[in-house]
């Protein structure tokens, strides 16, 4: 795969990696490093996310190294697993920091995971790069040296997104919301309230579930009565699972137009059939093999870096891939241009990217004093699962 790294050609070169039992990933490297850290769910339910995050930075960091590295140094990834728990994930984040000596934090799938470092991040002048958590707060969140970017959704803009959508494609008059009970569902809320208030409209039934939930009739019991005729659902893989069957028992035929929650992992196995009835929002989706030649690239050097994957449904889900591969080669920039490895200057380096032209889109000036999130609302497209692969609704 060829691509345009400041004055560099870049060109892909394989190497055989190792995968220890502690969960640190590291590449190929040379005495002197640069180290980069990456705390994500590695294990359960999300653990599909962590994996498709690791491929990301892994891929653009082979072909970062070939390409001589950054500032000289050759790249490093040193991996945590957090388990989509907060307190694992500040207490992963302080040892990368404090113990390792990584120079970035990658974050993962879990927003309230994401909000408990980013105090942190902040305190110890680390810049965070966020490749999947869409919550609001996580950029916005009111530090005066605020280290937190993202290239990844927003819950804001996302919500905006999830509106306009249900109102094309299915005439909403009566939306209920099913949120996870977490920092997640609250920003979420606000985000989808905000976007019916512009319109004149307002939610009918608002209902919350847990993790652990195994039914959720009661929940969507209420909705339905409430004359419900579109389910906004915001809520990661095993809880957007169970809304899918819960329906399924009522009988209850629903549009569900929902976050990109159920991407995070095995939802079309644990949700069945119907799994399909689900159309959530993604950054990217792979193309049909021969429709884009930059498509194809990243998906042959996939194929030779891990030889597992056989087809599209092998990288499930593209988008962790794509926002990692994007935000890796975003870092190595801010990083070139700051001319250092300290936090500050790094922070200064990612406002001084004036252009790169990535996998998801060609970024102009993707990050300001203003402005942490690289993505904005052109860049977001709806899919759901047919046989195993994350494809794009067709209407």
């Amino acid at each position: 795969m060829v691509k345009q790294f400041g004055k560099l050609k870049v060109v892909f070169k394989s190497a055989a990696l190792t995968l220890a039992a502690s969960a640190a990933f590291a590449c190929p490297v040379q005495a002197d490093t640069l180290k980069v850290g990456l705390v994500a769910a590695l294990s359960g339910q999300s653990a599909k996310s962590g994996e498709a995050i690791t491929r990301g930075l892994t891929v653009a960091i082979d072909e970062i190294n070939a390409a001589g590295g950054i500032l000289g140094q050759q790249v490093e990834l040193i991996r945590r697993d957090d388990e989509s728990n907060p307190s694992k994930g500040l207490l992963a984040t302080r040892e990368l920091i404090q113990k390792e000596g990584v120079s970035v934090i990658f974050g993962g799938l879990d927003t309230p995971v994401s909000l408990a470092i980013v105090p942190v991040i902040n305190k110890l002048k680390v810049p965070y790069v966020g490749t999947w958590a869409a919550g609001t707060p996580i950029t916005k969140n009111g530090a005066k040296e605020n280290y937190a970017f993202r290239v990844s959704a927003v819950d804001e803009i996302v919500d905006e997104a999830l509106l306009s959508y249900a109102l094309k494609h299915y005439g909403t008059q009566k939306p209920g919301m099913i949120l996870i009970n977490n920092p997640w569902g609250e920003s979420n809320e606000k985000g989808l309230t905000k976007a019916l208030d512009a319109r004149g409209m307002s939610a009918v039934g608002i209902e919350r579930i847990e993790g652990s939930d195994v039914d959720v009739v009661p929940q969507l019991t209420r909705l339905k009565e409430a004359g419900v005729d579109t389910l906004f659902m915001v809520a990661n893989v095993s809880p957007s699972a169970q809304v899918v069957k819960s329906l399924e028992r009522m009988g209850w035929d629903v549009p569900i137009v929902s976050h990109w929650g159920p991407a995070g992992g095995r939802f079309s196995e644990l949700a069945g059939p119907n799994a399909d009835q689900v159309e959530f929002i993604q950054t990217y989706v792979f193309s049909a093999p021969g429709t884009d030649a930059r498509s194809d690239a990243l998906f042959a050097s996939l194929q030779q870096r891990y030889p597992e994957i056989k087809s599209h449904a092998d990288v499930t889900p593209a988008v962790g891939i794509a926002n990692a591969y994007d935000a890796m080669y975003l870092t190595a920039k801010a990083i070139e241009l700051a001319g250092s490895t300290e936090g500050p200057a790094i922070r200064k380096g990612f406002y001084s990217i004036d252009q790169y032209d990535g996998l998801i889109k060609n970024y102009q000036t993707p990050f300001t004093p203003d402005n942490h999130d690289a993505l904005g609302p052109d860049d977001y497209v709806f899919t759901h699962f047919v046989d195993g692969s994350i494809v794009v609704v067709k209407k």
